[in-house]
């Protein structure tokens, strides 16, 4: 559910925030290791993404992508992540041991779920590709089998399986792409919890620093030393024939995929349907 903000301040006049009924209980310690800062920087210090850095500190949930305990789980809390857009879900096995989950849309507090070759197709299960129904919402979906989930994980997303021929199935993904995967890969039934995360509004700047995100200056405010877009009497435009990175190449429509990837073999149809 969607909250708007009173405008009682700049910082909150088009604030929107997600209102969601999470456990209040902290995350639980022994699922969480220590998170460095890398701040956009490689391994020699060079900024490889930039408008990286800062940001309030904050704790890394391991998060069981793999699903690989064949018991059944109880749900014990729905909690927040401040490392992804999903919420996660902790879950309690008959044996004792706790791991924390991505949190599909409709699981609740209570709930029983399990993974394993032979469970039923239910919301928080996961199970084989080929045991799925066609048409059944799907995420946290393997590549390679053991590997653990991949691909849509983010909040809201969902695929879904199209056909199944031989040890092959196709998926749907969210981007509209469609593409073969093995069979035996895993999958967790329902769409990815969170859906309304893209429809916030963060409000003001300073929460988008207190997320460790930096400011990002226009080109066209730049020095023409600094960058393409700078420089001009005046206001001006970005030039042409298209407009440029901080480097001089081409953006805004540049495509940047390799001729050949191992993976195109897999892909049926691209999500520009070309």
């Amino acid at each position: 559910m969607l909250k708007h903000k009173r405008p009682t301040s700049a910082g909150t006049r088009h604030r929107i925030d997600v209102v969601q009924d999470l456990s209040k209980t902290g995350p639980l310690k022994g699922l969480t290791e220590h998170k460095s800062k890398i701040n956009g920087r490689n391994a020699h210090g060079h900024v490889t993404v930039r408008h990286r850095g800062g940001g309030a500190k904050r704790r890394y949930r391991v998060i069981d992508f793999k699903r690989g305990k064949s018991v059944d789980a109880r749900v014990v809390s729905i909690e927040y992540d401040p490392n992804r857009s999903a919420n996660i879900a902790l879950l309690s096995y008959r044996d004792g041991d706790k791991r924390y989950i991505l949190a599909p849309n409709g699981l609740e507090i209570g709930m029983v779920v399990s993974s394993g070759l032979e469970v039923e197709p239910k919301i928080g299960n996961a199970l084989p590709m080929s045991k799925i129904p066609v048409g059944l919402p799907i995420h946290n979906i393997e590549l390679k089998r053991g590997k653990g989930g991949q691909i849509v994980r983010s909040a809201g997303v969902a695929a879904s399986i199209q056909s199944k021929e031989g040890e092959l199935v196709t998926v749907k993904l969210p981007s509209g792409e469609v593409r073969l995967l093995k069979g035996d890969c895993f999958a967790t039934i329902g769409q990815v919890g969170n859906e309304d995360h893209q429809n916030r509004k963060i409000g003001k700047a300073g929460r988008r620093r207190h997320m460790g995100w930096r400011p990002a200056v226009r080109g066209i405010a730049q020095h023409p030393d600094s960058h393409p877009h700078g420089g001009g009497e005046g206001r001006s435009g970005i030039g042409m024939p298209s407009p440029k990175s901080p480097w001089g190449k081409h953006t805004l429509g540049k495509r940047t995929r390799k001729k050949y990837k191992y993976s195109d073999k897999s892909i049926v149809k691209r999500r520009n349907h070309k």
